[in-house]
């Protein structure tokens, strides 16, 4: 059975943002994607970094992972970036119902 995960990604800008929800939408990837201006401090190249970024959430199930993983890898400007599946353990009735119906070929999500 598949597993409904929530996938969280930072971008650098709306635009990339945009970009990047609008084709995983397109290919039926993700059936949601919330966005959310944030600031994050990280460490990168030996330092100390802060930046201004947008938090995308996004609704889909974890066999598809791989697939939105390549996906992004095309659109993200990031020489590194973080793409987490965090699993869902409880997602109410109505909920399955639309993501069976939305993702692709994801006949499995009961």
């Amino acid at each position: 059975m598949a597993r409904h995960v929530e996938l969280a990604l930072s971008c650098g800008s709306w635009q990339e943002a945009q970009k990047i929800a609008d084709s995983l939408l397109e290919k039926k990837l993700v059936a949601c994607v919330e966005f959310f201006e944030t600031k994050s401090k990280y460490h990168w190249q030996g330092g100390l970094e802060t930046a201004d970024e947008i938090k995308m959430i996004m609704h889909s199930a974890e066999h598809l992972f791989d697939t939105i993983e390549s996906e992004v890898k095309k659109l993200h400007s990031y020489e590194t970036f973080v793409l987490q599946a965090i699993p869902v353990t409880h997602v109410s009735a109505e909920a399955k119902v639309w993501l069976k119906d939305t993702l692709q070929t994801d006949s499995t999500l009961h």
